[in-house]
């Protein structure tokens, strides 16, 4: 059953490309262009470049004074905040905010790095 859908996918995609084809090769051979080692753009990996900054995923994030959600609470985070993380323990995150100059532990699962999506 599995493979008489492969079969049939095959053929069908099969039967839509051949239609472009006489219309690729009727075009004179030299006006067809062929990108070279100059004009083809650089590959460079996104692997390479620095991560992105941590962000505040939420409308707002207690500030607590210890890396646990029972501890005192100091403040609040707003995402409109500017903000910078100095260290990590487990999904804890030190942070100072700039804004109001409060200095505390933030949840990572609400304050963390965006992810960087690499087209290969």
């Amino acid at each position: 059953m599995r493979s008489t859908r492969i079969a049939i996918s095959a053929a069908m995609l099969g039967t839509l490309a051949l239609p472009a084809l006489p219309a690729l090769s009727a075009t004179p051979a030299s006006a067809a262009t062929v990108p070279t080692a100059a004009t083809a753009t650089p590959a460079v990996s996104c692997h390479n470049l620095p991560p992105l900054p941590y962000a505040v995923h939420t409308k707002a994030v207690t500030i607590r004074s210890k890396a646990s959600s029972k501890s005192t609470a100091l403040g609040v985070l707003y995402k409109s905040h500017k903000f910078s993380v100095s260290k990590k323990r487990g999904n804890w995150l030190y942070i100072t905010d700039k804004t109001t100059g409060v200095k505390g532990w933030v949840s990572g699962t609400y304050v963390y790095r965006d992810v960087r999506m690499c087209l290969d």
